[in-house]
Formats: C-alpha cells, structure tokens, sequence
C-alpha cells in the first residue's frame, strides 16, 4: 500500500529533472558567449542572482573596510606632471581597492565551497552502507545501480576538499601578495570529472527513481538526506532529496566560469594570479564549450505572402502570446483588414522580407475580453528580473560611450552593439503584461501583450471608426496574401523595433531625473461621473504606467489635487488619461493587467526640456475630447534629485550625522524613525502605494520643522496628519542625511559584493559587509528593514511588494555624497544618464537582496543586541 502512493509521487521529480537538462543545455549556449570576449577586457555583467539562501557558513575573519574606488582616467601626451601623478595615484587606489575586494570575494568563495562539500558528504553517507549491503543476501541495491547514481561523487569531493583544503589557510592568513590562482589552475584543469558526470546525470536520476518505486526503504532514505549546517547557531541538519543533491555539481559546474569572473574583475592585471586565473578562465570556457547542447527544434512557420489595392492605416511592433510563449510580430491595420506578419532574419545583402502569420478582415473582427473568452495566463518575468535587464542595457551603453573615445574599438564596437540589440530586444519582448485580444467570426481569438492602455484604445478607436465603413468579409488566395506582406516592407511606417540603439547620436535622448507632476483637476465633463486619471511615460523603448489619482466622486467637476513623483528614464512625452470608474464590472484579471473601467478621454504632452530645466512649476492643459485636464509639472535633473550636502550643524535632526543625533539622544535609533515607524504601523499598514504615494509637502515640512525644534507636541500633530505625509518625513530624513546609511566608505563594497555571481559568496559578502557598518547605521537599518517587512505582509491591500519599497528606499539609503559620485568624472549626457540608471538600480538590488535575505537578526529594544560581539 506504500508503494503506490510514493511511486505516483517519485514520478514528478523525473519530469522536473528533463526540464532542469533543458535549462542546463540553454545556460550552457548563454555561457559560450563568454569565449567571444577578450581576457584582457572587462567581463561582461551577468545580472544578479537574489534567490534567498539560508544557513551561510561561517567566515574567518574579514579585511577592513575599503576606501571609495575612483574610476579611472586616459591620461593624454600633453598631460602636465600634476595630472600624471593625480592619474598615478588614482590608479593605485584603484589597484587598492581592487585587491581588498579580491579577499571578500575569496571569503564567499570559500563559504560556498563549504557548504557544496556538505552536499557531496551528504551523498557520500547512504553510499557506503548500501555498498556494504549489496553483498549480502538481501542487497537495497545491486553494485552496478550503486555506481550508477553515485557516479564520480567521490572523486568530486576529494578535487573540492582539497581545494577547500589549501585556500582556507591562504584566507585565513591573507595578505594581498598572496597568490591563489595556481589552485583554481588545478581546479579547471580537473573539470573532465564533471563532464563525465553531467553526460551520466540523467541516467543516474532516472535509476534513482526506479530503485524508489521498487524499494520503500531506499525510497526513505533518498528523500531524507541529511547535510550538515555550518552556521553555529543551527545544530539541526538540513534534509534534502537525492534527486536535489545529485543536481548540486551540475548546477555548480555552469558557475565555474562565473566565479572566476567575479576574481578577475578584482585582481589588478599587474598582481601574478591575474595571468594564472586567465588561464584557467580560458580552461573553463573550453569546457564548456566543448559540451554538446540540445537545440530545440524551431517552431514552423507559413511563407506565403501579400496584396495590392488597399490603403495602410498604421502598424506598429507587438509583442503577441503564443501558445504561451511570447513573440514580436509586426501588426499592419489596412483599410480593410489586421495583418499580423513576422519579420524574417534577413541574409546577407538582402532586404526585409515578412513571414505572414495570419489576418481578419475588419468586418469579421471583434475585440474580446476577459468575460468573452477563455481566461490565458501571462507569463511575467519578475521585477527584479526587468531592472536587471536594464542594468546590463546601462552597462553596455556606457562601454559604448567609452569605446567612442577610443580609435581602436570597430570590433569591440560591434559586438557592444550586438549585446545591446540583444538586450533591449529581451526587454521589449518580455516587459508588456496588459492583454490585447483581437477574435475573427468564427471565434479563432489571438492575444497580443502591450504594455500601454493608451496604444490599446487607439487601436480600438481606429479599427471601430473604421468597421463602420466596412460591411463584406472576404477571404484572399495564397498569391493575394503573399503579394499583400510582400508590400508591407515598402509601406511600412515604422521600420524598426522601437529601441534606443536604433536613434542617431545627434537624437534627443530625453530626459532623465524626478517629474514631479501635480493632477489638479478636469472640466467639461457632460454629465457627473466616478472619474480617476492614470499617467504613462515612456522608458527603455515602450510606455509604463506610472501614477494614478483617487476616484473623484459624482462630479462634472473633479478636484484631486494630488501629486506624483515619477522617475524619468530618457522620457520624452507624458500620457494622461482619464477613466470612469465601473463598479459593476466582474471581477479584475491581475495576472493579465485586464483593465475594465471605461476610457473618458485621452491626451499626450511633449516634454520639453528647455521649458523644464526651470526649477519653478510648470502649469499645463491637456485638452481631449472636449475635457481639459489641469496640470503643474516640476522637473529635478538626477544630478540634483539625491544630493547629500555636508553637515553643517549639530542642533536638529534634519542633515545632521547620524551617529550625532543618536549620541545625543542617547539611543541607538534615532527617534524621528521610531516615532514615524510607530504612527505608520499604527495606521498606514493598510494604505494604498504607502511610501510611493506623495504626501502634501506643506504637511512634511512642518514635521520636520518640529522634528529639527524638538518639539514636545511632535505626536499629536502627527495623529492629525494625513499618513503619507509621516512616510514622505521619513524619506526625507534619511534623503537629506550628509552620508548615507550605508557610508560612502562602504558602498563601492556593496556594489561589488551584490554583483558576485555564486550564491554563497554573494550571501556572506553580503553579511560580512552589513556587520561592518557603524553601530547607528547598523541597527537603524536593521530597524527600518524590520518594518519594511511588516509592511509586505499587508501587501494584498496596500499594493506595497519588496521590489517597490526597495525601488523607494534604495537610492535614498545607498545614493553616495555628491564629492564620491562617478557622475562628477561623466564626459557626454548620455554617459551620465546610463551611468545614473547603473547606479540607481545598483541600489535597488541592494536593498532588495536585504529584504530578501532570510536570518537577518531583529532589533528587539528590550535587550542587547548581540550584532556587536560578533567578529568581523
């Protein structure tokens, strides 16, 4: 009777084992990329891995704190002997600091090989008794299936404990002479091991699987492996499947060449390891290389082509949801049908040729939604996932700003580009999440995925205008159809995939920085209507929706009064449109974006960046369809949004050192925190975008002008104030602190660390960097992260995840003093802007990767915390 039950439920790790192959073979391709890549450049960004992992081991002791890392600078011939020896001695703090990094990155190195021995000892442990059993009578399991599943674990462990063996004394006796890339050489050159268990990885899951259908106790034993913790404060072991530790080396095998990037990109060229880890980097790549990959066979698809006598309307690259995976098309409206085609690779010295995918004649075309048809689920790439893309997008466009520079890049050149076409392409296909159906008669529907409301109601608007003068349905031959797509290269109106990279230089990039943007009120409405506005900006290529008003009431009149704060990212126009909002409606599709209230009106404005580089309100009117909508709008540069100033006084609370106030007030939390921290739980816990939402800013300022006078009467007024204004007073102190709370000292290091690519590394980095910061910073952040915690667990009402308080909280509790920015040294806007985005998604990604972490200790008021006797 035990059997049947574990066998149906031995059957799924099977299945998730052939899907693990095929993301291994398609990590495998992503990272034969990497051979492409000169070793003497710097190695590409990898993205960042946040997946929480608990139990990090213990560390031996860590290096002290680094000094800020300056970027460095091409000396001409002309430099005068000042300059020289200014560049000198930059480029030593860069050595400098580069070698203080290499000691944390080798910590995490040798924390995640010590807890990847736990994993191979713990498959080491049933291996030797059932080795022992199989010659008795009544053998678990024969030798050959033995050997099978645990094929080369034993020479896997013994290549790692030796490894781990010689590069703990090494850290643990560390000075930057050291040298450790004659172990990672030895390391690389015995990879052959872990080839010969991936091409056996398969089989040996599969007959771990068998052996559990046909032995209860094996089947016990295989879901109950025990790996020991490493972390003092835990002295239970940790139980994993089989199937999961026997994944272990194949998912470390495709980091080797990560790991060894992250060393690289912090050994100086001219220290001895560097041309040791080149070498073995060069060993890695091979390998990996040299692995034979799956290709999955590409998807078929229709040749046939298009018309003659008909009169384009518009098209415009979409984003369209195939058989649940997603697919960029290009969509052409003619005068009498939609047409939606594929744009084909093109060869060599040919033009543009499209593919038709398929069409509907206007008379036969309606719209769906979700309450007419059946419900699709998008597939949505996480947040944090996006904001990587986009750091990869700022990186590369910086490489480009500084191969420009240079005469000698035309190949270097080219392959930049090649990434960044790559990228913005990934993002484009992957951002859209708001549900676009279209349906023929006969009930055939197509989805397609765009990420503004405002395109998606001009194309309804313009395909119903047009039905009007449409009464026939018709079909076309093949020869029709082909000659129609083949005139859409000529007619076509937008020739390209709406991407940065494809503007001139001499373009407008737009605008980056803080649109602080005021929804005063709307008039001309005809009769009284629920009515709130939502406002779109343009980022990275395609439109986001970004603010949204309350719901003003029965009225024809609206007054709401309230504003936003938007970041800018190469923004160029704001979309305003104004919905009523339909109670009666079924219920909303979140998954799908699906709006169901009802679009009044619409309206655009450009921006103009010589009206706004005006630090005073700009009043605007966008008039639509018979309904004006006023605005004020206030644009801040991001060379000004986060600016620190030096402290230059030591009474108040507002701009003073943190370490000044806590020391006054003899507490280790300075008490503007708790008391706005206490009035948000106490009554904020449950408001909609609490932290993102704008308090009245006369509010805010009067709360900090009693914070900084000590006013007794501080708690009362904050009971009467509305809550978004207490939240926008905490923002605003920990904004205009002189430093941040992570040090100027201190953040390059962060920086770093959240860039590492092994999970164990980048966790204890991590912590190991945490524990190092002042006491006030520590545990008011501690405090803070605590709360902010609190905060997602209502996120179901207050709309509030860990991505978006970490895009809130980020740049105010990491951006640097003005004097240690890398913006000071930008040579060209375009630099300075992805240099910006860089930074500022930098920061989100650290913060994030703290709200994430699990086992951060909690401030508890009531005693000491124990954070400071620890060693670091």
């Amino acid at each position: 009777m035990l059997l049947e039950p574990r066998s149906n439920r031995l059957q799924k790790p099977t299945r998730r084992c052939l899907r693990r192959l095929h993301v291994i073979n398609h990590t495998l391709r992503l990272l034969r990329l990497f051979t492409e890549a000169p070793y003497s450049e710097t190695p590409p960004s990898y993205g960042y891995d946040l997946e929480p992992r608990s139990d990090p081991p213990s560390l031996p002791g860590s290096p002290p704190s680094s000094p800020r890392l300056r970027s460095k600078s091409r000396s001409s011939r002309d430099t005068q002997s000042s300059g020289s020896l200014e560049s000198t001695l930059s480029v030593d703090l860069d050595q400098e600091k580069g070698l203080e990094m290499r000691k944390w990155v080798l910590s995490g190195i040798l924390a995640s090989e010590e807890t990847y021995l736990g994993h191979l000892e713990a498959l080491l442990i049933p291996m030797k008794p059932l080795r022992a059993a199989a010659t008795t009578s009544q053998p678990m399991l024969t030798i050959q299936q033995i050997e099978t599943i645990f094929f080369k674990v034993p020479e896997l462990h013994e290549i790692h404990k030796d490894f781990f063996d010689a590069l703990l004394p090494r850290v643990q006796d560390w000075s930057h002479q050291h040298c450790v890339g004659d172990l990672f050489q030895k390391l690389a050159s015995q990879l052959g091991v872990y080839r010969a268990f991936v091409d056996n990885y398969k089989v040996a899951v599969e007959t771990a699987d068998k052996c559990c259908q046909a032995n209860a106790q094996f089947a016990e034993i295989s879901e109950n492996l025990k790996v020991k913790s490493t972390k003092d404060c835990k002295d239970q072991a940790a139980k994993n499947s089989l199937e999961t530790l026997l994944y272990k080396p194949v998912d470390r095998v495709t980091r080797s060449t990560l790991v060894l990037h992250d060393l690289l990109k912090h050994t100086p060229s001219s220290h001895p390891d560097y041309t040791l880890l080149q070498d073995a980097l060069r060993i890695s790549q091979n390998f990996l290389s040299s692995i034979n990959e799956e290709i999955t066979p590409r998807r078929q698809s229709m040749t046939v082509q298009k018309g003659e006598h008909r009169q384009l309307l518009r098209d415009r690259f979409m984003v369209e949801l195939v058989e649940g995976s997603r697919k960029l098309r290009h969509v052409f409206l003619f005068t009498d049908l939609l047409l939606c085609t594929k744009l084909k690779k093109q060869a060599a010295g040919k033009g543009q040729q499209y593919d038709c995918k398929w069409f509907i004649p206007l008379a036969d075309l309606t719209f769906q939604n979700i309450e007419d048809c059946e419900s699709t689920p998008v597939p949505l790439l996480p947040e944090d996932e996006i904001d990587a893309m986009k750091i990869r997008i700022s990186q590369i466009k910086n490489d480009i700003q500084r191969e420009k520079r240079t005469t000698k890049g035309v190949k270097v050149m080219e392959r930049l580009r090649k990434k960044l076409s790559e990228q913005e392409s990934l993002l484009l296909l992957m951002s859209p999440t708001m549900a676009f159906r279209v349906a023929s008669r006969n009930g055939k529907g197509f989805m397609f995925l765009i990420s503004s409301d405002y395109e998606r109601a001009e194309w309804r608007e313009i395909v119903r205008e047009q039905q009007k003068k449409c009464f026939k349905s018709f079909s076309l031959t093949s020869l029709e159809l082909q000659m129609l797509t083949n005139s859409c290269v000529k007619l076509q109106t937008v020739h390209s995939i709406p991407m940065t990279m494809n503007k001139e230089d001499d373009e407008s990039s737009g605008l980056y920085g803080f649109l602080n943007v005021i929804v005063h009120s709307a008039s001309g409405l005809k009769q009284s209507l629920n009515l709130y506005c939502s406002l779109e900006v343009d980022s990275f290529g395609y439109f986001v929706n970004k603010a949204k008003t309350r719901v003003y009431r029965d009225s024809t009149e609206p007054n709401w009064n309230e504003e936003f704060e938007i970041e800018l990212e190469g923004s160029q126009t704001v979309r305003l449109l104004c919905y009523e909002k339909c109670c009666n409606k079924s219920r909303q599709s979140r998954e799908e974006a699906e709006v169901t209230d009802r679009i009044i009106a619409k309206g655009q404005i450009k921006l103009d960046p010589q009206t706004l580089q005006n630090k005073d309100w700009q009043r605007a009117v966008i008039g639509m369809n018979g309904v004006e909508v006023k605005l004020s709008m206030k644009f801040t540069s991001r060379e000004f949004s986060l600016k620190r100033m030096p402290s230059r006084k030591q009474s108040g609370v507002f701009g003073v050192k943190i370490n000044v106030v806590t020391k006054r007030e003899r507490s280790k939390v300075p008490l503007i925190v708790r008391q706005c921290v206490e009035e948000i739980e106490r009554r904020g816990m449950d408001e909609v975008g609490i932290y993102r939402v704008s308090g009245v800013a006369t509010d805010i300022q009067a709360l900090k002008a009693a914070f900084d006078s000590n006013n007794r009467d501080v708690s009362l007024m904050m009971r009467e104030m509305d809550v978004n204004a207490i939240a926008g007073t905490l923002k605003l102190y920990f904004r205009e602190l002189p430093e941040p709370l992570f040090t100027d000292e201190m953040y390059p290091n962060f920086a770093g660390g959240i860039a590492l690519s092994d999970r164990e590394a980048k966790e204890s980095c991590m912590l190991n960097l945490l524990l190092s910061l002042p006491e006030a910073n520590l545990v008011t952040f501690l405090f803070l992260l605590d709360h902010l915690k609190r905060v997602t667990e209502n996120e179901g009402v207050n709309k509030m995840s860990l991505h978006n308080l970490a895009t809130v909280f980020g740049p105010t509790l990491l951006r640097p003093s003005e004097k240690d920015s890398k913006l000071s040294s930008s040579s060209t806007p375009i630099s300075m802007n992805d240099s910006w985005s860089l930074e500022v998604m930098c920061q989100v990604q650290v913060l994030l990767y703290f709200l994430q972490l699990e086992g951060i200790p909690t401030p508890d008021s009531k005693r000491q915390s124990l954070l400071f006797t620890t060693e670091v």
